[in-house]
């Protein structure tokens, strides 16, 4: 996480509403770089506009930049790399005065791990989920709550972790939470929620539920 000035320039730079839209066609791809074509196409903006956004979000720390060649040719003749982006793994935050969140949620969590108490946290997880489920679109209600889901042909990937730094410190307790919490989130619809952890995306899936 940066300090209030990197959190203050993300948020300046998400204000503009074609860059706010640009960073979040890029993040709806999760962990595959994309080009300033692709997302000119989703905005139906010029590749020239789009490419101007792109690097503004670079600049804010909130996407960066990697190399590839999009035909997969290598070698002689296979022209130049193109410049793709992809979402920062950098966490922004603004708050007037400062407040430390971060701190407590660390503790908390660690507390929890010692005591043991991970059945009573899974379990209260899942009724917020269910307390705050607004009903609807599932795909809505998972944005709702930072999740950005994507439709794969296995059901619905998410493409963010809105719990990213701390299951990185405690994953089976974090994970384990993130379940139980979207399990809740979908109690009473026809989906369902499962553990399947891969990088750059949610450790947890969405699928339609087979039992019928």
């Amino acid at each position: 996480m940066d300090g209030p000035d990197g959190g203050l320039n993300a948020l300046t730079a998400l204000t503009d509403a074609t860059r706010r839209a640009a960073y979040e066609a890029v993040l709806a791809t999760g962990a595959r770089p994309v080009g300033r074509d692709e997302i000119a196409s989703a905005l139906g903006v010029g590749r020239t506009l789009a490419a101007f956004h792109l690097d503004k979000l670079v600049d804010a720390g909130l996407l960066e930049v990697t190399y590839g060649r999009r035909n997969g040719r290598t070698g002689p003749g296979a022209g130049r790399p193109a410049k793709l982006y992809r979402a920062s793994a950098a966490e922004h935050a603004v708050s007037a005065p400062p407040r430390d969140y971060r701190t407590a949620a660390e503790l908390l969590a660690e507390s929890v791990e010692r005591s043991g108490a991970d059945t009573a946290l899974f379990d209260v997880a899942r009724e917020h989920g269910r307390r705050v489920s607004s009903g609807g679109d599932v795909r809505e209600l998972l944005s709702a709550h930072g999740y950005v889901p994507e439709e794969t042909p296995a059901g619905l990937q998410l493409n963010n972790c809105p719990f990213h730094r701390l299951a990185e410190q405690f994953p089976p307790l974090v994970c384990g939470m993130n379940l139980a919490l979207i399990s809740g989130l979908l109690d009473g619809t026809d989906w369902q929620a499962r553990m399947d952890a891969a990088p750059g995306r949610c450790c947890v899936v969405v699928s339609k539920n087979n039992s019928d």
